[in-house]
């Protein structure tokens, strides 16, 4: 129970705010004879190239795996924020690798509805950050026997939002769960919480993507005044 609690407390070079490392791969969340209800699911083929953990086929030459991160925002503009399985205060936003033959946006939805249950016909998607947003791994996590040898991640940022009612987020969706709680939080929040190594980029991704956010959270004010 121990050693499954440690292998759910990191993604992709997520640590707890202990600080303590774990493994940066993601092992298969697909649970075995059990169907989702949602509509529009991930492709099953898409499904099946996750078993097995960590494709290192999909790692650059420069030692950078692909991976899309999720910020999901609420009519007033807050952020969705997540507390991962196995019992630790470790938080994020729901972020995952791409698999070899996704776009980014095809990632995008399939991450989407395995972590939080959300099918695109249930967000909008309002931006994008532009380019790849890299982070490094600290020495202690990179595992220095594997090949190709991943160094760390390489992200593009979705902004959506939620237009469905909040009630469909869900954890259980025929995948082992990757969080066990989530709340709404203010916008920046998640700068004062991520781990050290990776809050350059989220604070570029949260500034590029900061003034349609600001827009939906004035429209929001504005309607509250009327």
């Amino acid at each position: 129970m121990r050693r499954t609690a440690a292998r759910n407390s990191i993604e992709d070079g997520i640590i707890l705010d202990d600080g303590k490392p774990a493994q940066a791969g993601r092992r298969s969340r697909r649970r075995p004879n059990k169907q989702s209800n949602r509509n529009n699911p991930p492709a099953l083929n898409n499904r099946r190239q996750r078993q097995g953990g960590e494709d290192s086929s999909n790692i650059d030459a420069e030692g950078f795996r692909p991976n899309v991160g999720i910020i999901m925002l609420n009519a007033h503009g807050q952020a969705l924020w997540a507390r991962r399985v196995g019992g630790k205060d470790a938080w994020q936003f729901p972020q995952g690798g791409i698999n070899p033959g996704e776009t980014p946006e095809q990632a995008l939805y399939r991450e989407l509805y395995e972590e939080i249950g959300l099918t695109r016909d249930q967000v909008s998607l309002i931006a994008c950050t532009r380019g790849w947003l890299r982070y490094r791994l600290p020495q202690r996590m990179i595992r220095r026997r594997a090949e190709p040898l991943c160094i760390g991640q390489k992200q593009k940022w979705f902004l959506l939002k939620l237009e469905a009612a909040e009630t469909h987020i869900s954890f259980e969706n025929g995948y082992k769960p990757e969080f066990d709680h989530w709340r709404w939080v203010s916008y920046w929040h998640p700068l004062s919480r991520v781990v050290t190594f990776k809050r350059e980029v989220y604070r570029r991704a949260l500034t590029e993507l900061a003034p349609q956010q600001i827009q939906l959270e004035r429209r929001w004010l504005r309607k509250q005044d009327e």
